[in-house]
């Protein structure tokens, strides 16, 4: 095979793989229900250095979650690549918002995870998959461990008020 075709060839293929690697969409997770599966795209996802983020509120979900019920999230390998973890709240039949987080789990330790609420009659107002980024570090305003998040993918019981997140 002569030179100028092998190389044609490989600037031809390496065009192909670059444009491949220029067209990378934003993995999307799916919650579940009650049997109800939605799957989004994240409300706010960074680039592996977190300089290059895009945000997107309106890509959260909205679902009815009645007290007691579990809700199944799924994530790509995308996502499992890396550590991630899911950020809750949820109310008290007294009224009292309660924040929490799941496990912090290990790179393609896992690809799901279920949340079931400590008490059958909580109900959960938001749930979030954060993927994170950089290492925890210390916030030396307030003491409390920091976790930067690459993307963030958001589920809001319905008729709740959806929460904020920055990147």
């Amino acid at each position: 095979m002569p030179r100028r075709v092998v190389a044609a060839l490989l600037t031809a293929g390496t065009a192909l793989l670059l444009a491949g690697c220029g067209a990378s969409e934003s993995p999307e997770v799916t919650w579940t229900v009650g049997g109800t599966d939605r799957t989004v795209g994240p409300t706010q996802f960074c680039d592996m250095r977190m300089e290059n983020c895009s945000d997107d509120q309106s890509a959260q979900v909205a679902l009815p979650i009645p007290a007691g019920t579990e809700v199944k999230v799924a994530v790509p390998k995308e996502v499992s690549a890396a550590p991630w973890s899911v950020v809750f709240s949820y109310t008290a039949p007294d009224g009292t918002r309660t924040d929490g987080r799941s496990p912090i789990f290990t790179p393609n330790a896992q690809q799901d995870y279920t949340l079931a609420l400590p008490d059958p009659a909580d109900t959960l107002v938001t749930a979030q998959v954060q993927l994170l980024g950089a290492a925890p570090g210390i916030d030396p305003a307030t003491g409390e461990v920091n976790f930067p998040t690459r993307g963030t993918w958001v589920l809001v019981a319905d008729g709740a008020a959806p929460p904020s997140t920055t990147p």
